[in-house]
C-alpha cells in the first residue's frame, strides 16, 4: 500500500511539472507523461514488449484536458494564429490516424528510436538556430502548411506529444513570434490527443495488458493520476511563457527535449 501511495504521489508531482511545461512550451504534455508512465509501468512489471505502447497511449489520454486548457489560456491572451490553426486542423487529424496505424505494427524499441531522433534534432535546432533563419514573413500557400500538419500529426502520435516543437518551428520560420508560435502549437494539441488516444485504444484492443481499468493501450488509472494536477498547473506555464525572452524559451525547450531523448537512449542501450 505504501509503495502504491508513493507511486501515486510521484505521478501527481509529475502532473504539476507536466502541466506547467504544457503551458510554457505549448506542448501537449505527453513528452513529460510518457517517460514518467514508462517508469511506473516498469515498476508494476508490465511486459517490455507493450510497455512503451501503453505509456504513449496513456500519455495521449492525459494530453486531452491539459492541452485543451493550455489552448484556451493562450487564446484568451490573443496568442493563437487562428488562420494557421484552421489550415492545420484536418491534416493533423489525418496524420494522427496514420500514426496510430503505424504504431499498431511498430515495436517498442522502434518507437523509442523515433523519440531519440526527434528530440535531439529539435534540441539542436533550438540551441544553434538563428533569428535570421527565415523562409518568409507569411505562411506559404497550399499544400505546404497542410503537408506539415500531416507530418506533425503522424510523428506526434508516434511520439505521444502535442506537436509543439514541430508547429513552433514552422511558425517561427515564417516570422511569427515565439509566443504566437507556442500558442498556436497548443491549439494543435487537442487535435492530436483525442484521435490519438482513440487510435491507441484500437491498436491495443484485445492485447493482454496486465493492469486493471485499461482499455487497449490506455491505462485509465494512469491518466486519472496525472490529469488533475496537470490541468491545474497549465495556466502557470502560460503566464511565464508570456513574460520570458524568446531566446531563454528556446534554450529551455531544447534542454527539455534533449533530456527526454537521453532517457530513452539509455534505455535502448541498456537493453542491448
Amino acid at each position: 500500500m505504501l509503495e502504491l501511495l508513493g507511486v501515486a504521489a510521484a505521478m501527481a508531482a509529475a502532473g504539476v511539472a507536466m502541466g506547467f511545461l504544457v503551458g510554457l512550451f505549448g506542448i501537449g504534455g505527453g513528452g513529460i507523461a510518457a517517460p514518467v508512465l514508462y517508469e511506473v509501468f516498469s515498476f508494476l512489471g508490465v511486459d517490455p514488449a507493450i510497455r512503451m505502447h501503453l505509456a504513449l497511449g496513456t500519455s495521449l489520454a492525459v494530453m486531452i484536458p491539459t492541452s485543451t486548457r493550455s489552448f484556451l489560456a493562450h487564446r484568451a491572451r490573443g496568442g493563437v494564429d487562428m488562420e494557421a490553426w484552421r489550415r492545420l486542423a484536418l491534416p493533423v487529424i489525418a496524420g494522427v490516424l496514420l500514426g496510430a496505424v503505424i504504431a499498431s505494427e511498430a515495436s517498442g524499441t522502434a518507437l523509442k528510436w523515433v523519440w531519440i531522433t526527434f528530440s535531439f534534432t529539435m534540441a539542436a535546432k533550438l540551441w544553434f538556430g538563428r533569428d535570421t533563419w527565415r523562409l518568409g514573413e507569411v505562411l506559404p500557400p497550399r499544400p505546404i502548411v497542410e503537408l506539415w500538419g500531416l507530418i506533425t500529426g503522424t510523428l506526434s502520435t508516434l511520439l505521444s506529444i502535442g506537436g509543439g516543437a514541430l508547429i513552433t518551428t514552422m511558425m517561427t520560420l515564417y516570422g511569427r513570434s515565439i509566443q504566437t508560435a507556442v500558442g498556436t502549437a497548443a491549439g494543435v494539441g487537442p487535435l492530436i490527443a483525442i484521435p490519438g488516444a482513440i487510435g491507441f485504444i484500437w491498436a491495443g484492443w484485445g492485447e493482454p495488458v496486465p493492469l486493471p481499468l485499461s482499455v487497449g493501450y490506455v491505462s485509465l488509472i494512469g491518466a486519472a493520476a496525472l490529469i488533475p494536477t496537470g490541468v491545474l498547473a497549465a495556466p502557470w506555464g502560460v503566464r511565464v511563457a508570456h513574460g520570458i525572452s524568446r531566446r531563454k524559451l528556446e534554450i529551455a525547450f531544447g534542454l527539455l527535449l534533449a533530456t527526454m531523448g537521453a532517457r530513452f537512449l539509455i534505455s535502448v542501450i541498456g537493453a542491448i
